[in-house]
């Protein structure tokens, strides 16, 4: 049976993996700070729960005592100037838990992470696994940097080393699609007019793609998990409201979207609250991602469940 390590398993896409894994033949070590996992999950007997801290290695020596598998998703979203700590929440914080993965014998670590990391991308030119990209967000260099991180140890110290870049994951209870959706309804959604394309999986399809990367094989190196829609940012969000019966987000001047997320970001920092709109993130929104999704198809999910989100509709 093997031991699987979730980081960050009571946040959103962490906490989705584990709802999808806790019936499997698998024992799960969930790793969380503050917030508290799923009470269905606690009532299982193949799941251990471990309070840790990035920030301090010695925390995660318990938690990756015996694991076979790593899956890092811990990271902070949602909070204003994300440029002044995404260096150390991301980067620093993945390479804590590299050194304790490596000091514990872990075999395989899996760190999520997105297509945005090689640059503007599109179904005509899509990311191939490059490690050499210039991405303008903070929030892919730093994801980037992450990679860089993985498979330098990966050289050093031979574990198989996994990313999965993961296109949106889309359907109810995804915070992002949630947040919009609640925009929408109270007729406060835009978006740039400029196209933008966009990768896209549903969330059944990203929590089948990621069990196959812990469990199958020889698994290793750069996966890029998307399905096989090609539409634009707008076009998706103009569906899924107009599928809730809600207001289709409206075409603004970038202009105004910045000075939203703006004004997002002082009161973020004024009050201790979560931003759910930040510069860093229109400038990764406006950069169109897709990715060459040749080796998940070959390695981890022939078939996919939703070949693109119009046949994933009920999801929302």
């Amino acid at each position: 049976m093997k031991n699987v390590a979730i980081t960050g398993a009571a946040g959103n896409l962490g906490g989705l993996l584990a709802q999808g894994m806790k019936d499997l033949d698998v024992n799960l070590h969930l790793m969380v700070h503050r917030k508290e996992v799923d009470e269905s999950l606690k009532q299982r007997d193949n799941v251990n729960i471990f309070t840790v801290d990035l920030a301090k290695p010695e925390t995660l020596l318990e938690a990756l005592l015996g694991v076979d598998v790593v899956v890092h998703f811990a990271g902070i979203l949602f909070k204003a100037r994300p440029e002044k700590f995404l260096p150390v929440t991301n980067t620093q914080y993945f390479r804590n838990l590299l050194d304790v993965a490596v000091q514990q014998k872990v075999k395989r670590i899996i760190l999520i992470s997105f297509p945005h990391v090689e640059g503007e991308c599109t179904p005509e030119n899509p990311a191939t696994g490059r490690l050499d990209g210039k991405p303008e967000s903070m929030h892919a260099r730093t994801r980037l940097e992450e990679e860089q991180l993985l498979f330098q140890y990966e050289k050093e110290y031979g574990f198989e080393a996994v990313s999965l870049r993961v296109g949106m994951v889309y359907g109810k209870g995804i915070l992002m699609i949630d947040t919009a959706q609640w925009f929408a309804r109270h007729w406060l959604l835009g978006i740039w007019r400029k196209p933008t394309f966009i990768h896209l999986i549903s969330k059944d399809d990203f929590v089948s793609a990621t069990i196959a990367a812990i469990l199958n094989p020889d698994i290793h190196g750069v996966y890029h998990l998307g399905d096989e829609g090609i539409q634009t940012l707008q076009q998706f969000l103009d569906d899924i409201t107009v599928y809730r019966k809600s207001k289709k987000p409206w075409r603004m001047p970038v202009w105004m979207i910045m000075t939203a997320a703006r004004c997002f970001e002082l009161f973020s920092s004024l009050f201790g609250t979560r931003s759910p709109l930040t510069v860093d993130f229109i400038k990764i929104g406006m950069v169109s991602y897709y990715g060459d999704t040749g080796r998940m198809q070959k390695d981890l999910l022939p078939q996919l469940k939703y070949k693109t989100y119009r046949e994933g509709m009920e999801l929302f």
